[in-house]
């Protein structure tokens, strides 16, 4: 079960509040650390920036390949310095995201942590990079970096093989295909087998 600070759960029980996010990329020339807040953000010994220019962020979402949870965000690329990075290699690295909420009278950033040793921003997605792109519009250049979790598959294609003697190269004791095999038939009605 989640554990929320002090801070985030009175918050929470306002009416309504304002939340920033807070996006942690590792490229090859290091690591990157941008928010989603009007201003820069002191938070786990980082400095966030908040002129990274974030222009979209989705929430986790699943894919169509199994076990594969997605998340997509949107950077500005004015400089080509993502172009750069992708061409690069940036397929495996790391990607973060947190989720913080401002105080309801303040509207500051809440980045405290409670006397539990809870921290008010929450991690939201970790993942790896799985597609990194750059779109070029007539008025705007932005990097796309879609996230998988560490069960997608990364670009790679590898084949499996389905059968008893696949599987018994991946696991010995893995039984669940011993009853299948070539030339085997089950006739299945609706709905039921």
């Amino acid at each position: 079960m989640r554990t929320f600070s002090d801070n985030v759960e009175a918050t929470i029980a306002e009416e309504s509040f304002r939340y920033f996010v807070l996006i942690k990329v590792a490229l090859a020339s290091g690591e990157y650390y941008y928010t989603s807040h009007h201003s820069d953000i002191d938070w786990d010994g980082k400095n966030w920036l908040s002129d990274g220019g974030i222009f979209s962020y989705d929430s986790p979402s699943f894919s169509s390949v199994v076990d594969r949870e997605a998340y997509k965000i949107v950077l500005a690329d004015i400089s080509n310095e993502f172009y750069d990075e992708f061409r690069a290699g940036v397929v495996g690295r790391d990607i973060s995201v947190y989720v913080g909420l401002c105080d309801p009278i303040t509207r500051q950033p809440m980045v405290a942590t409670d006397g539990s040793g809870v921290s008010d921003v929450l991690f939201m997605y970790k993942g790896k990079i799985d597609s990194p792109s750059v779109e070029i519009n007539w008025d705007s250049k932005t990097a796309v970096i879609e996230g998988t979790s560490p069960m997608a598959d990364l670009d790679q294609i590898n084949v499996t093989m389905v059968s008893k003697d696949g599987m018994d190269q991946l696991s010995l004791t893995d039984t669940s295909y011993d009853r299948i095999y070539e030339g085997s038939e089950v006739q299945l009605g609706w709905g039921k087998i």
